[in-house]
């Protein structure tokens, strides 16, 4: 079984276990819209790049920004999940996805996580950041296939075969249930920009910044203390009542 580290752990993972399992067997949070179980792995959205080096001892210290949900772990491997060049790479696309999709809940919410605080981008207000989940939903697991990508470049969607909904479309819905951009929509009270923020978190006060993320805890107990839900309040409140 190959071998490998990820920010500084060894871990011994089976033969064809991508870096995104392996990452995630040992808790480390890798953000991601087009992976789900059961689908294979496309590498669309780009957002669970990691950084990725080996330790082969060939002299070669260059490193490269890959997509970890494709990639499978091979002996000697280094990967940095959260790296200061990861996580600019990831706010980026962020940036790029909430400019083109600014009405889903789902992306404002990890543009704040993320910290980024502009856009950058024109605004555009479409309803598809090709990630291709219902896509392979449809075909997958559903067996349907109904859907599929038409067009290239600039004018590829998603759409039905000749705009014409096929028998073998049964209205399911799991092509709108999966979707990131339809599943719930964002309009923030005061918002001015493509940013909403309206939802964002008190900075936590527990832990510093490092070049890697030391703290993987979910959810942030500062996170909570300083929200506006408490657990311990609303026991009290219910044993007042």
């Amino acid at each position: 079984m190959p071998k490998l580290l990820i920010n500084g752990i060894k871990v011994e993972v089976e033969n064809g276990t991508t870096v995104l399992e392996a990452a995630r067997f040992l808790g480390l949070p890798i953000p991601t819209l087009c992976d789900m179980d059961g689908l294979t792995p496309a590498g669309a959205c780009r957002l669970c790049v990691v950084e990725v080096g080996s330790s082969n001892g060939n002299g070669n210290s260059r490193t490269k920004l890959l997509s970890s949900c494709t990639l499978p772990v091979e002996e000697g491997m280094v990967v940095h999940t959260h790296s200061a060049r990861v996580e600019k790479a990831r706010r980026l696309l962020v940036e790029m996805y909430v400019a083109t999709c600014p009405d889903s809940k789902r992306l404002q919410d990890m543009a704040s996580a993320m910290g980024v605080r502009e856009v950058r981008y024109s605004t555009k207000h479409e309803n598809c950041i090709q990630c291709g989940l219902c896509v392979r939903m449809c075909e997958q697991q559903m067996m349907a296939g109904a859907i599929g990508f038409a067009g290239r470049g600039h004018h590829r969607k998603v759409s039905r075969p000749f705009d014409i909904t096929d028998e073998s479309c049964r209205q399911c819905g799991a092509c709108l249930y999966v979707c990131p951009v339809c599943e719930q929509r964002c309009q923030g009270s005061t918002q001015k920009t493509a940013l909403c923020n309206g939802c964002l978190n008190f900075a936590t006060v527990c832990f510093q910044s490092y070049n890697d993320a030391m703290c993987f805890l979910d959810p942030c107990h500062a996170c909570e203390l300083g929200g506006p839900i408490r657990p311990d309040v609303n026991v009290k409140l219910r044993a007042e009542k």
